[in-house]
């Protein structure tokens, strides 16, 4: 058997790694252990280790490793007690190849302590570009520190090639996230508002806004601009809002926006809907409003409109679906207007069709062959 691990420090990874843990679980060739750190384990980001425990997969790892505080100093200490915490875990545990995904601090920390140990990784999303957010070089150090990159796009595979530079395997396998859209049964509005008790037949808007973290002192004003919106279109429009990750600044806009939703009966303030409630979200609101990398991937799935504000997630691929604004109320409720006037959309299928988890089995069994011919012979 070959030993695999998946890094998985959030929410919104675990929820992209879903298709490809169950074909890691159900197939007798791998020995799947999750490992587990970051916000999974902070009950202020509603400790989503629960959501991994409820897959049953047969090893999970728990390391903590949350920083302090969102504050820069804080991020730092959290960055290198991660590292410190990673070094002792790779000390202990070998494995064949572990897979990371991503760009977060919390990702390089981990994966950049295993680079003593000559731990060999698989980079899943290698190659892309957010230009307003410093994960932008996380994700590339990532890659660097990687043997092989799984890109999503033949774009993403020529920028992600430009960046190692070296002979690494770089295969476009598509984007996980199809997967799920095309294999997860995802709730009708009625299932939603039994689970959530949020009315989708209403017209929503979806917003998840993270801080920007290259231009971090002007989330006060970007947060300030944005609820100046909302506070126009809670007259037309339900707002579901989930909440950000733990960046530079983050716990301000988290403050901010729960306190606009506690005096409003049309805001819904959600830590977490889990990645079938958010996918489902996703496909019954009216349109998107924010700057996760989601509004590129799975919203150009249905399609949905996006209204993608600043410059966090400036260097992706722009899809007809997406409208990119700066974060000021007037500019936004343009866009708002703009869309409510546009004809539907078509999916124009950049990022695959459904079949990423099983592109990334295939490669990790060519990969490792001869252990797999000799697996096969012997059962």
């Amino acid at each position: 058997m070959i030993k695999i691990g998946v890094l998985t420090s959030s929410r919104a990874d675990f929820g992209i790694y879903l298709p490809l843990l169950r074909k890691l679980k159900s197939d007798d060739f791998f020995k799947l252990e999750v490992i587990a750190f970051g916000t999974h384990l902070s009950k202020n980001h509603g400790y989503t280790l629960n959501e991994i425990k409820e897959s049953n997969f047969e090893t999970i790892h728990q390391i903590e490793t949350l920083p302090a505080s969102d504050s820069a100093i804080d991020i730092t200490k959290g960055i290198g007690e991660t590292i410190i915490k990673f070094s002792e875990f790779w000390n202990s545990n070998s494995f064949d190849l572990v897979i990371c995904l991503g760009d977060r601090y919390e990702m390089f920390a981990a994966v950049s302590a295993g680079t003593p140990f000559g731990v060999k990784f698989a980079h899943i999303h290698g190659g892309e570009t957010t230009l307003g957010a410093i994960d932008n070089a996380y994700r590339h150090s990532i890659s660097l520190f990687s043997s092989i990159l799984f890109v999503t796009t033949d774009t993403y595979k020529e920028r992600a090639k430009e960046i190692v530079e070296k002979s690494v395997l770089v295969e476009n396998v598509g984007a996980l996230s199809i997967d799920n859209l095309n294999k997860e049964q995802l709730l009708s509005k009625e299932e939603f508002k039994t689970k959530f008790n949020i009315d989708l037949n209403k017209p929503t808007i979806l917003s998840t806004f993270h801080p920007e973290t290259v231009n971090f002192n002007k989330n006060k004003e970007y947060i300030s601009e944005l609820i100046q919106a909302f506070e126009v279109l809670k007259e037309n429009y339900q707002l579901v809002i989930t909440l950000p990750n733990t960046d530079t600044m983050g716990q301000l806009i988290r403050d901010e926006l729960l306190s606009f939703g506690k005096s409003n009966p049309e805001v819904h303030i959600v830590e977490s809907l889990g990645m079938n409630g958010y996918l489902s979200c996703m496909k019954h609101c009216s349109f998107m409003l924010g700057n996760t990398s989601s509004g590129f991937v799975e919203a150009s799935y249905f399609p949905k409109f996006v209204l993608n504000i600043g410059n966090r997630q400036d260097g992706r691929i722009i899809t007809k679906n997406i409208l990119s604004i700066p974060v000021e109320k007037k500019r936004i409720l343009e866009a708002v207007d703009s869309i409510e006037k546009r004809p539907s959309l078509t999916n124009e299928g950049i990022y695959g069709i459904g079949d990423a988890a099983q592109n990334i089995i295939n490669s990790c069994k060519k990969e490792y062959a001869s252990q797999y011919n000799k697996h096969k012979v012997n059962n």
